[in-house]
């Protein structure tokens, strides 16, 4: 339970510190036949910094129990 309540911590603190994830997908255009034109669409998904901070919790909770036995 040690290396589980380790990653959870590293879990949490990358959430903390990146708050966001943006990604680019390719969107058509126009499509003439052999002519084609795409542009990058950017999406990206956002979370608060206080789930990491839950995460951080849940893992100090379980490498604090893993330690009592």
């Amino acid at each position: 339970m040690k290396p589980t309540g380790i990653i959870l911590i590293i879990i949490g603190l990358i959430l903390t510190i990146f708050t966001s994830v943006s990604w680019f997908t390719k969107e058509k255009v126009v499509d003439l036949g052999p002519l084609e034109v795409s542009k990058d669409k950017q999406h990206s998904t956002n979370w608060s910094p206080l789930i990491g901070v839950a995460v951080i919790a849940v893992g100090g909770f379980v490498l604090y129990q893993s330690s009592k036995k």
